[in-house]
């Protein structure tokens, strides 16, 4: 599973995102994540994906593409 996918499961099953709803360009405050949703976003992808996103910073104004990129940046390292 590729990080598009992980993040994409993730907002249906976890946070109740219509797969239809999310694009990479879509901002992640229009999917109703708030600072809180986003830290536990980001601690469900890194048990997921067995990495560390740390010292990636989120705001809800990211778009779920810039999360992708970040996560790929990770899993690449």
């Amino acid at each position: 599973m590729n990080a598009a996918e992980v993040v994409n499961t993730l907002l249906e099953e976890r946070f109740g995102v219509a797969r239809g709803e999310v694009t990479a360009q879509t901002p992640l405050r229009h999917l109703r994540l708030d600072s809180l949703a986003l830290e536990e976003l980001r601690v469900l992808i890194e048990e997921r994906l067995d990495i560390d996103l740390e010292e990636v910073s989120l705001t809800s104004r990211d778009t779920v593409g810039q999360l992708v990129a970040a996560i790929d940046g990770k899993v690449a390292a």
